[in-house]
Formats: C-alpha cells, structure tokens, sequence
C-alpha cells in the first residue's frame, strides 16, 4: 500500500485551562477549596485577599519632598512615584509594643483572660483545645501514686501498654511472658498479680480481657445488693442471652420475677463496656456551610455564607507597574490573567451554588415548614433542566456543600432522593418514608415492638406502598435495631 496524504475533518471537545480551573473549584468541598486557594496566594504575588495587605499612605522620610509611601505588612515600603523599594531591617517598636512582645514570650502561646485580645477570643476552637492525658498516661499517673513494690509498678505498666483504646487487654497472659527476657524470671503468677493491681485502678473496669469480664468487674465494685447479686449472675451466665432480648429464658434460668429483673438490667445499662474510650481524643471536623437559609417575608430564601467566601483582589501596586511597562513581562503578564481567572471562576462557583440552593429551596419548601415527612421526590435531572445546566454540574455543586437551615445543617445531595409510589397515584420520597419509620417506632410499646412487615401494613393504610424487605432497608439505614433487640421490659 502506498502512503497518502489525507485531509480529515472532526470535532473535538477541548477544555481550556480557564473552564478546567471552573471544573475543579466546582467540585472542591469548602475547605479543599481554601487550600488550593492559598496555594495560589503562595504562588502568585499579582493575587491577594481583601482584608490582608490594607494600604496605608504616609510621606516618606520627614515629609518635605512630598512624596507618598505605601506600608505593606510594616516591613517593605515602595515609592510611588519612582522611587527603589526599601526593606528595613527592623521596624521601630513603641515601648507598649516592646512590653507586649515581651509578655508573650514569657505567657507562650496562651494569655490570662483579663489580656486576652479580641483575636484570641475569635481563634479556632480547635487551636484552643487543651491537652488530654491518654489511658496509659492515667494509669502512670495512679501507679506513682501507689504503693506497689519497684517491680509491680514495672509490671503494670508494661501490661498497660498492651491495652487498647477501649481499655481492654487484648493480648493473653502466656503471649505476654514470651515477650519479656527469661533473665527477668516473670512466670504467669507474678503478671496475674499485676493484672489484679491494673483492674483495681481507675477506670473500673480497664485490664479486663472480655466484654464480660469489665461488666462483671464494675459490678462488683458497687455496694453489695440483692439486685447488684443478681446483676452480676445474669453477666457471668447470661450476657449472650441479655444481648439478644430473651428476657423470659433470663428469668426462666435466673428463677427471678419480673421486677427483679428490671432493676438488675437499670444497673447493667448503666455500665460502661468501653472504658478507655473516654481518654481517646476526638477527631471533631467544624463545617462552615456554603448556604445559608433563612424564612424572609413568608418564603424560603437562600444565600451564600459570607464566611464561605473567599474575598479576593488583584494586587493594585503589582497591575499598576505592569500596566507602566510598553513591553510587559511575560512571566507575570501571565500571573496577573491566572489571578482574574481564579477570581472569576470563584465567583461563578458560588453563583453557580446560589442558583441550585435556591432551586433545591423552592421545591423543598414543605421540609423547612414540617420537617422530613413532607420531604418531596427530586433528582438531579430535575435541578439541572429548570436551570438549564448540565447534571454533572448539578452532582458537582451538590457534593461536599452544606446548607444551614433553622432544622440542622445538610448537604445539598439530602434533598434528593428516589421515590416510592402511593395508592394516590402519587410519590412519596426515600426520606419522607424513613422519617415516617422513625417516628411508628418512637412511638410504638417497648414491651410489644413493631415488626417490619407490621410497619410495611401501617405505611399500605396510610397510602404508602412499601415492601416488608424496604422497610428493613430503610429501618438499617437508621441505624435502628431489629425488631427482637427492641424489645424491653
């Protein structure tokens, strides 16, 4: 085959840097969002927040050449009418500012309320969290307060450091020998000891090696009572069968009256099966939402969260010097066109945010008024064709942006959800029909609890046609138990 010269014509899609960036900052969450920006402060001078780098004007010098300065951040100061850049080695310090400096070098990092800044009092809770003392540290903390001989001490804290966050001994006694030199000569008898001495130390119930085990061990540092007695004969003999809510085969086999159980079971409920987990730290992640929702004249209104909002500016110094020059630097001719689009493409992200909020609120608006279980059926395809957007572009607005609303903060994919058809003829919404499980089971008799083909009849009466295999899936989703673990005395 000889080879030829073609001439093809085709379309192609192509996406521009500029409708990329939009692309990306769409889908970003708040916080992604914050950082990717501040990697582009970092990275391009021409681009700055409002609220930093403020102007301030005053003459230069003594002021007799009538020449104007601008201060920026008080450690560089550029003439504006020509003038070479100056950097001072050390702005001069007032002698308040000297005292000041010098008190937080002697207080660190945290001030006394009475000289505590306004600042300090807007910082992040997060920053102002105190220090929490781990499970082992707590338990080093008793032994050294303790009496036990040097080599108890030793052995308790070694044992302690094979407990795990819930405060459980989860390696054996044997495979714990193994671990330590034969020099020591530590047999079996001397770490039973040591773990008697570890499960007498605060918190009850710390050491124990089963979930029986740290309830019994509670148990029997309460004051000594017929139901504490009985208490502690069903968790030694009983647990599997309390667990399960067979309360008859527990009084069958504890040869115990109604009564009796039920204040035996007021005491085991009041047990902690988890007594480490006080001492682990909590991860707790603050969402700022995008939305902010309010009841204004009678109708629901959206709008953008300011504190969401990131307020930036092109730097006027930089844009006025490249402006002045006939043949503008490329370098930064192409930093200042990065920095307008950044801004652009921010603006049209919360734009774009506002339009959908505000959609999703008008076809909502019977959820702000009664709650979940007038929860509407809406898909994506919906938002997308009244605001005449693609539904990727409504699936990116709606993932990682919350809405605040006077019943909870909720991200924007809550409001949609599938439908399930009604006697009517009309659609009841996934989350008007969990709303409406959650409230038959808080209402139902803890003696006789409501089965999931008994609430698949009670929503058939009330026009909602639902499979008993539905109603457990939404009953799990919940996070509600079956009907058998419901059940009370």
């Amino acid at each position: 085959m000889k080879p030829s010269l073609q001439i093809k014509l085709s379309q192609q899609l192509a996406l521009t840097p500029q409708l990329q960036q939009a692309i990306k900052l769409l889908q970003l969450s708040t916080l992604d969002m914050n950082q990717e920006i501040e990697r582009y402060l970092q990275d391009n001078p021409l681009l700055e927040r409002e609220e930093e780098n403020l102007r301030v004007y005053e003459p230069v010098g003594n002021g007799m050449n009538g020449k104007e300065s601008i201060a920026r951040d008080d450690r560089e100061t550029v003439d504006v009418n020509g003038g070479e850049r100056q950097t001072p080695e050390r702005a001069e310090l007032s002698p308040a500012d000297v005292e000041e400096d010098r008190w937080f070098q002697d207080s660190g990092s945290y001030g006394n309320s009475s000289g505590a800044s306004r600042d300090d009092e807007e910082a992040d809770a997060q920053d102002l969290q105190p220090a929490t003392a781990t499970l082992h540290d707590h338990i080093c903390w008793q032994i050294n307060l303790s009496r036990f001989s040097d080599k108890d001490k030793a052995l308790i804290r070694f044992l302690a450091e094979g407990l795990d966050d819930d405060g459980y001994l989860s390696a054996s006694l044997e495979e714990l020998q193994e671990t330590i030199p034969p020099e020591y000569e530590i047999d079996i008898d001397d770490l039973e000891i040591a773990l008697k001495q570890l499960q007498s130390l605060d918190p009850t119930g710390v050491g124990a090696r089963s979930p029986r085990e740290c309830l019994s061990l509670q148990l029997k540092a309460m004051t000594a009572s017929p139901s504490r007695d009985l208490a502690l004969s069903i968790v030694e003999r009983c647990l599997d069968l309390l667990a399960g809510r067979d309360f008859g085969k527990i009084m069958k086999q504890m040869s115990c009256a109604s009564e009796e159980l039920k204040a035996a079971h007021a005491l085991i409920v009041r047990l902690d099966p988890r007594p480490g987990a006080s001492f682990t730290p909590l991860n707790v992640r603050y969402i700022i939402p995008d939305v902010i929702v309010r009841k204004v004249r009678g109708r629901w209104v959206s709008q953008i969260n300011p504190d969401a909002y990131p307020k930036l500016r092109i730097n006027r110094l930089y844009a006025e010097i490249l402006a002045g020059q006939r043949r503008g630097d490329g370098a930064l001719s192409g930093q200042l066109q990065e920095a307008r689009w950044l801004i652009k493409n921010v603006q049209q992200r919360f734009d774009t945010i506002a339009r959908v909020s505000q959609a999703i609120v008008e076809r909502q608006r019977k959820f702000f008024e009664h709650g979940e279980v007038a929860m509407r059926p809406l898909v994506l395809r919906e938002i997308a064709d009244i605001l005449d957007l693609h539904e990727s572009t409504v699936s990116r607005v709606t993932s990682q942006k919350y809405m605040s609303t006077p019943r909870g903060i909720f991200e924007l994919k809550y409001f949609f959800g599938s439908h399930v058809s009604t006697d009517s003829g009309g659609a009841c919404s996934a989350t008007a029909i969990r709303a409406l499980i959650k409230q038959l089971i808080g209402a139902e008799s803890g003696t006789k609890p409501l089965s999931d083909s008994q609430l698949s009849e009670i929503l058939g009466r009330q026009g909602v046609v639902v499979a008993r295999r539905t109603v457990a899936k939404y009953r799990e989703a919940l996070n509600i138990p079956p009907v058998n673990l419901r059940k009370t005395l």
